[in-house]
């Protein structure tokens, strides 16, 4: 299946380059670009694309507010794609924000080519582009220096989980992929996605990405806990 793609930037040339870039995978169409947040909003609305690639900061409306109108739209709005965060910074108010706001990741605008494309389909599947050596500090770093005021009320959702469901968290949490995950606890690859499952229907998050916001917020997990 081909996954439909729009890119949201404020400079042309990164929106040449990367559609260029994305369009030559025969498992990728580019089917829409835009200059800033809300033109981006408009375009996702009309091409209903799989994967938004948002900038951070645009003029007009930044990323952050597109990503918002694009993941909770109004009544009558049901398409919802999966928005990818570009950023040139990798410790960033804004992708932090983002990401509670149900982003499923973001990706440095100076990655490898073929770590955008791979991110791309990464993001399609459904899965979260969390990078442990990047995305983990990110929300460390942010989950310290700022007050949950909704930890109470997570640490009550928590309740509603398992203790191996709340182990698999906490290891989400901390960074650890899939595979890790199931080495640690002696498990089957499988068996892990399955408990991961259950703990995103549980929680009602959307995917891994608000699982590790989640965690930290709850008190799950302290920043800079071993």
């Amino acid at each position: 299946m081909t996954i439909r793609v729009i890119i949201v930037d404020d400079q042309a040339m990164v929106r040449a380059g990367f559609a260029a870039l994305l369009a030559a995978q025969s498992d990728i169409d580019v089917v829409g670009e835009a200059p800033d947040g809300r033109q981006g909003v408009e375009v996702a609305r009309s091409t209903h694309p799989d994967v938004v690639l948002m900038d951070v900061r645009m003029p007009e409306m930044d990323g952050l507010a597109a990503a918002r109108e694009i993941l909770d739209p109004p009544a009558g709005v049901v398409h919802r794609p999966k928005v990818l965060m570009l950023t040139t910074f990798d410790v960033d108010d804004y992708v932090y924000e983002a990401l509670r706001a149900g982003a499923s990741g973001f990706l440095l605008k100076d990655a490898p080519p073929a770590d955008l494309i791979a991110a791309v389909r990464v993001v399609a599947a459904g899965d979260a582009l969390l990078a442990p050596s990047v995305t983990k500090r990110l929300i460390a770093d942010f989950a310290a220096s700022r007050p949950a005021p909704r930890a109470d009320r997570a640490a009550l959702r928590l309740n509603g989980l398992t203790p191996r469901e709340t182990e698999v968290l906490e290891l989400i949490a901390r960074g650890l992929s899939n595979q890790e995950i199931a080495d640690h606890l002696v498990l089957a690859e499988q068996t892990v996605k399955t408990h991961i499952g259950r703990v995103l229907a549980k929680l009602d998050l959307r995917d891994r990405a608000q699982a590790v916001i989640f965690a930290y917020e709850s008190g799950l997990v302290t920043p800079g806990a071993p």
